[in-house]
């Protein structure tokens, strides 16, 4: 879980999380993503990496922080809500692991599904809303899907994030392939609900690119691939020292 590749899925989970109605909301009035459309993605990934690698006061910080980003956000603490963002975390690194690494096993699916747990429970969620197995966390996920409706606020969040206009030059270069990867890591409902084209060449492409993607990040050592979870974790601790 500490694997920098993971990045690759952070736009998926997002567009994942405001397909819920509720969230798109909250994050299309309290968040700027036009202008700074990485500033979800980054707290977000050190949210993920601060409570599965990082230690209690690493958890307990990233939550905290968390909270009081959602003070002023109606809904944020809702259970249902806070079982979908963490669902969709899970859900996304799972999808990246498979496209980057090769198919996920049972077994490994089952102990990322533990270990993903804390992200919900870290905000209050009670850890029996938590799946306790991927067939249970299937069903549950199912189910959500059926329930998503992606409105125009969603759309507008997700042209800021995919089409960022204030952007670093350097963001603004490598969106083509962040946009082809984020929309081929979407489950096809939520794809169509966005209305993203989505056919035999975009596939393609997607497929490519995963290739591609793969074979350089499988050639970089590990420690290389830990270095963004070890810098956001640095980033985190900062404030204390």
């Amino acid at each position: 879980m500490a694997d920098g590749a993971l990045v690759l899925g952070g736009g998926a989970a997002i567009l994942l999380q405001i397909a819920d109605p509720v969230v798109a909301a909250g994050v299309d009035r309290h968040s700027d993503f036009a202008h700074r459309p990485q500033q979800r993605l980054v707290h977000t990934l050190m949210y993920v990496y601060a409570v599965v690698l990082g230690d209690a006061v690493d958890s307990a910080r990233a939550a905290a922080f968390v909270e009081r980003a959602h003070q002023p956000v109606v809904g944020a603490n809702d259970e249902d809500r806070q079982l979908w963002v963490a669902a969709t975390l899970y859900f996304a690194a799972l999808r990246v692991q498979g496209a980057i690494f090769g198919s996920i096993d049972r077994e490994t699916a089952a102990v990322a599904l533990g270990r993903y747990a804390p992200l919900g429970t870290a905000l209050h969620l009670p850890a029996s809303r938590w799946p306790s197995s991927p067939a249970e966390f299937e069903a549950y996920w199912e189910h959500a899907l059926a329930r998503l409706t992606v409105t125009e606020e969603a759309r507008r969040v997700a042209r800021d994030l995919l089409f960022p206009r204030f952007a670093p030059a350097w963001i603004r270069a490598v969106m083509p392939m962040v946009r082809v990867i984020t929309v081929g890591l979407l489950p096809d409902s939520v794809r169509t609900a966005y209305g993203f084209a989505w056919g035999a060449r975009e596939a393609r492409r997607f497929n490519r690119l995963v290739r591609c993607v793969s074979i350089v990040v499988q050639a970089v050592p590990g420690p290389v691939r830990r270095l963004p979870s070890r810098f956001l974790l640095r980033r985190l601790r900062r404030p204390l020292h």
